[in-house]
This record gives C-alpha cells, structure tokens and sequence, in this order.
C-alpha cells in the first residue's frame, strides 16, 4: 500500500487533502481514544475526509473525525462518534505550530491514520491552500508525466 512503512498499518487516508493543500511540513500525533474506539479503527470503521484540526488553549484537536461504534461493544456508554478529540503532541511540537500558524495563513490538516507499534497515530500536516488555477497546473503536470512515462514504456518496447 502506498504511504506504508515498516511496522505501520494504513487504516485511512485522506487523498483530497493533498490535492486541495500544499503540505509543507508533517507531524506525528497521538489520538486519545475511549472505550472500544481502537477496535473500530482495527476494523478501519472510521471517515477521515471532511476533518481539520484546531489549536485551542495550547492543545491541538480534531473536529469531524467520524469513528463508528464497535459493532461486538454494549451499545449504552460508547462515545459518540463524532465527537472532538485530543491530539498528542510535544509540547515543542505545539510551539511550533502555533508560531507557524500565527506568522502565516496555513491549515492544520490530518493526512492519515494508521497504526504504529500497535498504537493509534494521526500524521497531521501543516498546509497552505490551494487555488482552483493551482490545482488545475498540478492535474496538468501529473497528466503530462504520466503520458511521458507511456511514451517512453512504448518506445523500450518496440525497441527490444
């Protein structure tokens, strides 16, 4: 899969992220979790699109990670799925966002949940939006890479 590293499981990604903000730098973060949380991203029951993430009070948050309750748990005391979550971060690491976030106009965006060592991660990127023109210059390059890349496949072909 791609993204995938060793020890690490992919359980979502967020592809329209990095086709609608340049990603400029990425964090590593902790999600605190409740209850049967963990075993319903094992089962990958979880909707990353739509998410962004905020720093309030010197903590960073989630907001619109959808996480559906675990199909095999109690149904009286689970979280509700779309509830705020806390993220884990250094406390260096929160400095620096939030300089970053005040000297520039950047977003906090999650780009992946996967697990590492068998804990729960989020990979959130600092990233600065893309306009409509800038999204259709990077369809038009990748477009032309990937015709170049035909062309050169065809041409080793009909060589050998």
């Amino acid at each position: 899969m791609a993204g995938q590293r060793d020890g690490e499981k992919v359980v979502a990604t967020n592809r329209q992220a990095r086709r609608d903000y340049e990603v400029l730098d990425t964090f590593q973060c902790g999600l605190v979790l409740r209850g049967a949380e963990v075993k319903s991203l094992r089962e990958a029951k979880v909707q990353l699109a739509d998410t962004y993430a905020r720093l309030v009070d010197d903590e960073v948050w989630i907001h619109g990670l959808h996480i559906s309750p675990y199909s095999h748990a109690a149904r009286q005391g689970q979280p509700e799925p779309d509830r705020d979550r806390k993220l884990l971060l250094h406390r260096h690491e929160i400095d620096e966002l939030r300089d970053r976030l005040a000297r520039e106009r950047l977003a906090l965006v999650p780009l992946r949940l996967y697990f590492k060592d068998g804990k729960a991660k989020l990979e959130l990127g600092i990233g600065r939006g893309r306009r409509q023109i800038d999204k259709r210059q990077l369809l038009a390059k990748r477009e032309a890479d990937l015709e170049a890349r035909r062309a050169m496949a065809r041409a080793g072909r009909s060589t050998a």
